[in-house]
């Protein structure tokens, strides 16, 4: 397994935040579980999904993932709600259509 350099994890945040500022102005974020939660509504506790750093990895967590449309079965997890995807380097965001799993997760009833 290879490591994730700082500066890698550092750029695979900053695009992931990027695409949450862009879908949710409002949205916040909120330290839980060892990484930070994403909260779409900043009057609410209620969280879509979060950001967490491992040591070959970053994950990008969606709390009801389950229900997302994923034709190319991109996202992973087995779980009943939760699903996720794994990014290695920065260019992983784009390449694994985070936007899209993002904009559903943001519209998704909590």
């Amino acid at each position: 397994m290879t490591t994730l350099t700082v500066a890698e994890a550092e750029a695979i945040d900053a695009a992931l935040r990027l695409i949450v500022a862009d879908l949710a102005p409002d949205a916040r974020y909120l330290p839980k579980y060892g990484g930070v939660v994403i909260a779409p509504d900043p009057d609410s506790d209620r969280f879509v999904g979060g950001i967490f750093v491992y040591t070959g990895h970053v994950s990008l967590e969606f709390s009801e993932g389950a229900r997302f449309d994923d034709p190319a079965g991109r996202l992973q997890g087995k779980g009943k709600a939760r699903r996720h995807l794994k990014f290695r380097t920065s260019a992983d965001v784009a390449a694994q259509d985070t936007r899209g799993f993002l904009a559903q997760a943001l519209s998704v009833p909590g």
